[in-house]
């Protein structure tokens, strides 16, 4: 059987299994949900509930009352939260630093807590990609491609792919199904071609057609922040407007310890239309070259290091980033 769950208002109710994978209303409040295979939805709970649970007790080891929940709490540490299945980020604390930096400098600033927040999937997933994108990027371009035509059947041709290549894309694709990324996968094992069927959730398309670089950068970063034992500020996709009432989105925004801006756009594919309008913002931002960083995923390093070289800008790819910011912080 399958589960339908309501994220919205919690209805619950078990449902055939013809409808794994689809979208749709919930008979009380009319929320959009997607409905999952039952033992897949249930050891993804468990997962999470174990992870929380353990976060949860790491972090009343160090304190005295519940001011770690609390929207004024002090900072936390990176080394004591689970980066990849959290919601503490979304607290107060990491974005009071960020937001005192634009006021004094007279810019406004909207930031939604939900976009780091790593309780979902979409940071697991963007992992894979990213780590493995010479391979996987075939199949996310294609899926980008398909939803952006309006159609929600993708078809992966693997005839031309090595036998590790056809191992890595497949594996990704069941995971697709499995986290509900897609609504149907089916492997073509005779002919060497994977056919899958597209979600429509709105959140599910924005991943496909660039938020998954946001994710893949984010998370990295977290791990880079844990493993060097620092905690700077760091939000994702937030809109300043200057004064004046030119607006611009951002990808990431990090504010070091010392209240160093780091600015991070995340593009692939046609990027040099972009470079006008990145040098002016970086200008108006008022941050050094190395602070405002274009993190092209598949760019050579070659080709990073002669447009830095060129702009008053830092060109990066998705395996020079990190060393990047080491420099910088």
């Amino acid at each position: 059987m399958a589960i339908f769950r309501c994220n919205k208002c919690g209805h619950i109710r078990e449902v055939g299994n013809d409808y794994i994978g689809k979208s749709v209303k919930c008979p009380k409040c009319e929320q959009i949900t997607t409905i999952h295979d039952t033992i897949t939805f249930i050891k993804a709970l468990i997962q999470k509930y174990i992870a929380q649970n353990k976060e949860l007790q790491d972090l009343r080891q160090g304190s005295t009352g519940n001011e770690l929940f609390n929207e004024n709490a002090e900072n936390f540490s990176f080394e004591e939260i689970d980066i990849y299945n959290t919601n503490v980020l979304t607290q107060g604390s990491n974005f009071e630093p960020i937001l005192k930096w634009f006021e004094e400098r007279k810019i406004d600033i909207d930031v939604n807590p939900e976009t780091v927040d790593t309780t979902g999937f979409f940071d697991e997933i963007a992992l894979l990609i990213g780590n493995n994108f010479n391979v996987l990027n075939v199949v996310s371009n294609q899926i980008k491609y398909i939803q952006n035509k309006g159609y929600s059947n993708v078809k992966i041709e693997l005839s031309k792919k090595g036998p590790q290549e056809i191992q890595q894309i497949t594996s990704f694709c069941k995971e697709l199904y499995d986290y509900s990324f897609v609504a149907k996968y089916f492997y073509q094992k005779k002919d060497k071609a994977i056919h899958l069927t597209l979600q429509k959730a709105p959140k599910i398309r924005e991943f496909f057609n660039g938020i998954w670089m946001e994710w893949f950068t984010f998370i990295k970063l977290l791990e880079f922040f844990r493993e060097q034992k620092i905690n700077p500020a760091c939000t994702r996709a937030i809109e300043i407007s200057f004064p004046g009432g030119n607006s611009n989105e951002l990808d990431l925004f990090i504010l070091t310890e010392k209240n160093v801006p780091i600015c991070i756009e995340c593009k692939t594919g046609e990027f040099r239309k972009d470079i006008d309008k990145y040098l002016s913002l970086r200008k108006q931002l008022d941050i050094n070259k190395n602070q405002f960083v274009i993190c092209v995923f598949g760019l050579s390093q070659e080709q990073a290091q002669g447009m830095t070289s060129m702009y008053d800008i830092t060109f990066v790819n998705e395996t020079s980033l990190i060393q990047h910011i080491q420099t910088v912080i």
